[in-house]
């Protein structure tokens, strides 16, 4: 996990040379959701219960059934029907309870097992499922060009001034993001000294309030709260004149998603707008992948992020494509504005997972050796917003232009 620490190294150089000097343990930072909600490692089976990994007839497949849509879409996918059954009520990824039981795994993984692992997988994201194939080999990604850090991400120049902000005091990150990874990337933003703004649809809020409120405040303490009617021409209004007088945008959306609804994010930053625009996505804003579904358990298995024991290869840490995404995200956010210009930014979870991925790893203590550390979190010393509980100061300050 070395470049992790690297990651963490480069958060800590240019949050200084910015504004607060951030530390962070990057290590400790993968386990504060299993700490806060009790969770542990369950080998093929996600910490939270709501990912599989399953073996195919070729290979092993990852299969996340976290949403009951994605339980009523298996008749379609695999010819299955859903068991009636008792599902596993561990939280997933995105704070939601599982919504398969053990019936239902068992037919998935006979009609999986009669399959090649890539027709499946194909399947699958024709349907919007969010499933994987383990690679068997090693994984490229992407590397940001000079003169920004070599992290695992895209990056596109689109101008601007030559040199960076010389602090964050003043700086506005809005934080369009919801779940985990870009949470966690405006929580260290913040920390460093920048006002984050958290932009939650009023009908779709961020799904990590159904979860432990620890865990939220956590990540989102300390932030503005605005909330939009999304599904009104005057909240679209209103989040474009958020976005393009921001300086820093964090979004986790399907390319297509905003595109659809005219914040085409290059255009934006390249017409004055945002100094960086980061998006994060399950497997990048372009190319045949760019739409697909990717929670953090079934990205890590796309990257290659695994760990094995005596069956097969195992999940080797909760949700782990999730809080590493984030701390890159973070890293990369900072060093671009140190750069200078503007930049649009493409982070993948997938991408990071297959950065970090090495040598297989071993979950599995041998006897006698001393058990790992128990996942542990850092203090909460600041509540997250309410659901638009900042909308009056935050929208009024936008005036009527």
């Amino acid at each position: 996990m070395s470049p992790l620490v690297a990651v963490a190294d480069l958060i800590r150089d240019r949050s200084a040379r910015l504004g607060d000097e951030v530390r962070l343990d990057p290590l400790a930072l993968l386990g504060e959701r299993a700490a806060i909600a009790g969770l542990r490692r369950r080998g093929d089976t996600s910490c939270g219960g709501a990912t599989r990994l399953v073996r195919a007839a070729d290979g092993w497949v990852a299969v996340s059934l976290a949403r009951p849509s994605d339980v009523e879409l298996l008749p379609a996918w695999l010819g299955v029907d859903a068991a009636t059954d008792v599902a596993d009520t561990a939280a997933d990824a995105d704070g939601a309870e599982t919504a398969a039981g053990t019936a239902t795994w068992s037919r998935v993984a006979a009609e999986i097992g009669r399959h090649a692992a890539a027709g499946v997988a194909e399947r699958a994201w024709l349907l919007g499922l969010p499933v994987a194939v383990l690679p068997t080999g090693p994984v490229t990604h992407p590397t940001a060009p000079a003169p920004l850090a070599p992290l695992p991400l895209k990056a596109t120049s689109l101008g601007g001034p030559a040199s960076g902000p010389a602090s964050l005091a003043g700086t506005t990150v809005v934080d369009l993001s919801s779940l985990w990874a870009g949470p966690l990337c405006g929580n260290v933003l913040r920390l460093a000294g920048a006002r984050v703004v958290k932009v939650e649809s009023t009908r779709r809020p961020d799904g990590s309030r159904r979860g432990p409120s620890e865990f939220f405040h956590l990540l989102n303490g300390g932030k503005h709260g605005v909330a939009l009617n999304l599904t009104s021409p005057d909240g679209w209004s209103t989040l474009r004149r958020l976005v393009t007088r921001a300086d820093v945008v964090i979004e986790g959306s399907r390319p297509r998603a905003l595109e659809q609804a005219g914040l085409d994010a290059a255009r934006v930053v390249a017409a004055g707008g945002p100094r960086v625009w980061l998006s994060i996505t399950g497997h990048g804003r372009t190319g045949p992948a760019r739409d697909r579904v990717a929670f953090g358990d079934d990205a890590a298995v796309s990257g290659g992020l695994v760990a094995a024991d005596d069956h097969g290869p195992c999940f080797c840490a909760d949700a782990i494509a999730d809080p590493t995404t984030g701390l890159v995200a973070a890293a990369a956010a900072l060093d671009a504005l140190a750069a200078g210009g503007r930049w649009l930014l493409d982070v993948s979870l997938a991408g990071v997972a297959s950065y970090l991925a090495g040598p297989v790893l071993l979950p599995a203590s041998p006897p006698g050796a001393l058990e790992p550390a128990a996942p542990h979190a850092r203090p909460v010393t600041a509540t997250g917003p309410r659901l638009g509980e900042h909308n009056g100061p935050v929208l009024g300050s936008l005036g009527d232009g």
